[in-house]
């Protein structure tokens, strides 16, 4: 079975408008307009992880409201 793409959406982010956005890893890797989804498929998102468990990069505050 194919891993699915991880898709953020700001809109959808129950964080979003506060200052959790500042640092979140979203922010930090791509310049982007605001309320624009990112789409990380599942080998970029382990990639992230990595990177932010070793604390190179900040975590995502992403919290979807969907649940």
């Amino acid at each position: 079975m194919a891993n699915q793409p991880l898709t953020i959406d700001c809109g959808d982010c129950v964080m979003a408008g506060t200052t959790a956005c500042d640092d979140c890893i979203v922010s930090f890797i791509v310049s982007r307009e605001p309320g624009d989804a990112v789409v990380v498929d599942a080998a970029e998102e382990r990639a992230l992880r990595s990177l932010s468990e070793s604390g190179l990069v900040p975590r995502s505050r992403y919290l979807s409201k969907s649940g």
